[in-house]
């Protein structure tokens, strides 16, 4: 295979102006495309998402069926606090498979989990 230089994951959703102000407003991602159904927004240097309005196009949208978008940070408690005051309604923060985790849900249902690695405990 040859070496991916991008990436773009793409959700085709039934409450599509819900779910695009949610990327934008709530979780603040950037837009670098956008037209009156499709709307693509950064994530990371090569890494985007894009949100489809599903009765324009030909994917039927799968209302958070089957998928996670699972999103690496640097601070979660920052990151959590930062959407609980946007208006998000992340889930308390857990451990789940050896990492430190939090997901929310957009409006169309898709599940975001944003993790980062759990740091070894100190004993005194």
């Amino acid at each position: 295979m040859e070496h991916v230089t991008r990436t773009n994951t793409i959700l085709y959703c039934n409450r599509w102006s819900e779910t695009v102000a949610f990327y934008a407003s709530v979780l603040g991602l950037p837009i670098t495309f956008e037209n009156d159904w499709f709307v693509e927004f950064r994530i990371g240097d090569n890494a985007f998402v894009s949100v489809a309005d599903g009765s324009r196009s030909s994917v039927r949208p799968g209302d958070g069926a089957g998928l996670t978008l699972s999103w690496e940070v640097s601070d979660l408690e920052a990151a959590h606090a930062s959407l609980a005051a946007s208006g998000a309604t992340p889930q308390p923060i857990a451990k789940r498979f050896g990492a430190n985790v939090f997901d929310v849900f957009d409006p169309t249902g898709n599940r975001i989990e944003f993790w980062s690695s759990a740091r070894p405990s100190t004993v005194e």
